[in-house]
């Protein structure tokens, strides 16, 4: 524990799952410099799971590529333990595809690294599972954070899962659900002022977030409802457009606490 009582990097006990030796031992040599002793090793998906079935670790971080299953099979039996469902994942990976990666992005991870990686992006990483394990709820100016309501819409429920449980733990506790942007639309047509933010998913069935925030500007003709997108989405046009239907602003999946606050600062205390 650091002296103010929370938990620091130094405290975190780590699954690291890595075949390759040569790569395990420079991952190692960057947690290692940053002060973390208390790390195991797995060179399998497998592996892993049967120490996770003897001890708990507080972060699990995976390549992409095991000798029997992906990273993605492996968080996807990870979030379906009960026992394990809250355990930080990140990934560390070459791979750039946006069919490999956007599955993962969409499970919760807290953070993906390249590989190599900057030890920088390590430190922030570092720091956002800390957020993540122990919380500090946010301080606004103009706004009760516990009185924030907030309509989430997105149609992966892992991914509502995970954007929920950030939310929770910066004491944001008024929150309600949408499985797209369609029911999203339903639900705030029907009471506009319940909801002080949306926070919505970019690519989903019936509705996608752009439509969902042009059909709120345009049709429902409100401009003032900050709406916040999360997305893995990295098309450069597709992006300019959802600028331009009126989001308040843009945030890359997976969902950080450090940059979520900083958004929720700018569109709701500076507002």
């Amino acid at each position: 524990m650091s002296c103010n009582g929370q938990i620091d990097v130094t405290d975190l006990s780590i699954l690291l799952i890595e075949p390759s030796k040569v790569q395990l031992k420079v991952i190692m040599n960057h947690l290692i410099e940053e002060g973390v002793s208390n790390i195991e090793s797995a060179s399998s998906g497998g592996e892993a799971i049967d120490m996770l079935n003897q001890h708990t670790a507080d972060l699990i971080i995976s390549s992409m590529y095991l000798p029997d299953m992906t990273a993605t099979e492996l968080v996807l039996q990870v979030k379906s333990s009960e026992r394990l469902k809250d355990v930080p994942f990140m990934l560390i990976s070459s791979e750039t595809r946006f069919s490999a990666l956007d599955p993962i992005r969409q499970a919760g991870v807290v953070a993906i690294l390249p590989k190599p990686f900057n030890h920088d992006d390590l430190k922030r990483a570092l720091r956002n599972t800390i957020e993540y394990i122990d919380p500090k709820e946010i301080v606004f100016e103009h706004y009760d954070i516990e009185a924030v309501r907030v309509l989430v819409v997105d149609d992966s429920p892992m991914a509502r899962k995970h954007i929920v449980r950030v939310l929770n733990n910066m004491g944001i506790s008024k929150i309600t659900e949408a499985k797209d942007g369609k029911e999203g639309v339903n639900i705030f047509s029907q009471e506009q002022d319940a909801f002080d933010l949306i926070v919505t998913d970019y690519n989903m069935p019936e509705m996608d977030g752009r439509e969902l925030i042009e059909h709120i500007r345009t049709e429902m003709k409100n401009a003032f409802i900050p709406i916040l997108m999360v997305t893995s989405e990295e098309n450069e046009t597709r992006l300019s457009n959802i600028e331009q239907a009126g989001v308040s602003g843009i945030c890359d999946k997976p969902f950080e606490p450090d940059t979520v606050k900083e958004m929720l600062f700018r569109v709701l205390d500076d507002a």
